[in-house]
């Protein structure tokens, strides 16, 4: 048959393991593969084009005499301490789109005389928690108690988020790869990621993570560029890898959210009230709980009791929410207004094509010029 190709069953086989498949449950959804592999047909042009797309692979990837060395660009800390485990491809994927923004921001930065941030890396060689802590209250310009001054956790992650952004730090909040739905992050894969750069950091938090537990996550990103330390992280039940970078980026977040001081008056204000601290430090009654835990007003064996019985609550709360929303609202985190805005002066000067930054965001066409020109 015409346009027939061959190709080495050992990338077939690699193709579907990154994919996160056995051979048996692959064939289920794509039956042909099982004569490629037996050699009683070969597979045409168009058949591996759209094998290619199943395994979301590049498709000349196909044509290599042996499967490629795949290697993360960043430590990827696991709570369970298995770093060998295989990451799952969505994350995988993710991570390197990400990394193509931060690359192409970074050149851009550079060719347009902006500074070096001066907060990325200073703690390098600090494991100073309270001085930490001080520095990005300082550089983001919030006290001690700034989230107990508002009303809901949303206003404190939206002020969070707003003066992160404003000093350089893209944030993206994103559940999949892109804008595909077929493709999500799992929670327990990955809450999060920081590539750190001097000119552009970037943090990746996980929007499919319960909302109110998301502050954790970006601060304790924050941590990681104050300490210059790039990371992805599950962080399963709250609770950082062993590793001495996570152990401290974990402190800073415990101590920036929920200060140790306060959170003794609050506590013996209203002592067991996970509700109560929850909503004056606008936090998950999770950290509560892990605070709790960490000043010894609870054992391990209550906070890990406390936490299945929440994550059940909010399970349940999220599954009766659905799904929807606006879709260029939803834009604006899967970018971040920053990142954005340097895309669209980009292009309105002439320094990026159409064609490239309709690579970069994901967006094409009318999607494209409408959030540009009526969202952003």
């Amino acid at each position: 048959m015409r346009n027939q190709v061959n190709v080495n069953n050992d990338m077939l086989t690699w193709a579907i393991a990154r994919a996160g498949y056995d051979v048996p449950a692959f064939a289920e959804k794509f039956p042909r593969i099982v004569e490629w592999l037996e050699g009683q047909k070969k597979p045409t042009v168009k058949q591996l084009e759209e094998f290619s797309k199943r395994v979301y692979l590049p498709f000349g990837y196909l044509f290599l005499p042996q499967p490629p060395q795949e290697r993360l660009p960043i430590p990827f800390f696991r709570t369970n301490g298995n770093k060998g485990d295989r990451i799952n491809i969505n994350v995988y994927d993710t991570i390197l789109l990400v990394q193509q923004r931060q690359d192409w921001l970074k050149n851009y930065l550079q060719d347009n005389y902006f500074q070096r941030l001066p907060y990325v890396g200073k703690f390098g060689n600090s494991n100073d928690v309270n001085a930490i802590v001080a520095d990005i209250r300082t550089t983001l310009h919030l006290p001690e108690n700034w989230a107990s001054e508002l009303k809901t956790w949303q206003e404190a992650q939206d002020q969070l988020v707003s003066r992160i952004e404003d000093n350089g730090i893209i944030t993206i909040f994103n559940g999949i790869v892109e804008n595909n739905t077929h493709r999500p992050i799992p929670v327990d894969e990955c809450r999060g990621f920081v590539l750190v750069d001097e000119y552009a950091p970037f943090m990746f938090v996980n929007n499919s993570d319960f909302k109110s537990a998301q502050m954790f996550t970006i601060v304790h990103e924050l941590a990681h560029i104050w300490t210059g330390q790039s990371a992805g992280f599950d962080f399963r039940r709250l609770q950082p890898a062993n590793d001495p970078i996570e152990i401290l980026c974990d402190k800073v977040a415990a101590e920036f959210l929920v200060p140790t001081k306060e959170f003794e008056k609050v506590w013996n204000h209203s002592p067991d009230n996970f509700v109560y601290s929850s909503r004056y430090f606008k936090v998950s009654e999770i950290v509560i709980a892990r605070r709790a835990f960490d000043t010894g007003k609870i054992t391990r064996s209550q906070f890990f009791r406390f936490y299945q019985e929440y994550s059940n609550r909010e399970f349940v709360k999220k599954e009766n929410q659905g799904t929807g929303g606006d879709f260029y609202a939803t834009t604006k985190k899967r970018l971040s207004i920053t990142f954005a805005s340097h895309v669209n002066k980009a292009v309105k000067s002439g320094n990026l094509l159409y064609r490239d930054a309709y690579k970069l965001t994901g967006l094409k066409g009318d999607t494209f010029e409408n959030f540009f020109s009526k969202h952003l």
